[in-house]
């Protein structure tokens, strides 16, 4: 089995982006970690990141704290039929989901959250599968040819795969995008690109 350990974001002004994660999410900065990078880039990025959280007020709480900080809304929070959320972009750029499946309080709220969610938005979905099977990934869900979620055990940050253009669909933006992803991944027993130009290190992204 793999699992990632940390992930490198590059943003243009890297005090910036620490003093919005911090202020938004109080993110372990060790957990995502950030560098200076100006690769071209444009649209959709081809991944979001989630903040799974246990309760609606927690992740009402987040989505405050993030457009207080600078978060531009992509989607409001709101009920669904699979629990509640809302979408924003931080200001460097990455897309956000703030959820929970849980449809009502029962504890104080507050801004933490239980799980932090990479999502791959790949051109195919089996494919990938199939790749991140041979790097040693360990397959725990998996729905077809639209999203599959791996077991990345004790790792900081869970993985999982989703259609490009639905996970675009998700987050509330156009599907189309070039350019770098500007996301490096650490935690792979050796370094390698996926099918769709994920770059994986096997230490951590130097800022």
């Amino acid at each position: 089995m793999n699992a990632i350990d940390s992930l490198t974001l590059e943003v243009a002004d890297p005090e910036a982006a620490a003093r919005f994660y911090s202020e938004a999410f109080a993110l372990d900065p060790s957990t995502v970690r950030l560098r200076a990078g100006d690769a071209p880039t444009a649209g959709f990025r081809g991944f979001t990141l989630s903040l799974v959280a246990s309760q609606p007020g927690d992740v009402d709480a987040l989505f405050t704290a993030a457009v207080d900080a600078g978060a531009t809304v992509l989607k409001p929070a709101a009920k669904s039929l699979w629990g509640y959320g809302g979408v924003v972009r931080a200001p460097d750029g990455t897309i956000w989901q703030l959820a929970t499946s849980a449809k009502k309080d029962t504890a104080p709220v507050t801004r933490a959250f239980d799980e932090l969610v990479l999502l791959l938005g790949v051109e195919d979905v089996r494919a990938s599968k199939r790749f991140y099977a041979g790097q040693g990934f360990t397959v725990a869900k998996s729905f077809g040819g639209k999203y599959v979620e791996f077991d990345t055990g004790a790792g900081a940050v869970k993985l999982s795969l989703y259609k490009r253009r639905g996970l675009a669909k998700v987050a509330g933006v156009p599907a189309d995008g070039s350019g770098s992803h500007r996301l490096v991944l650490c935690g792979a027993g050796r370094p390698f690109n996926d099918p769709d130009g994920f770059v994986w290190e096997t230490e951590p992204a130097r800022a």
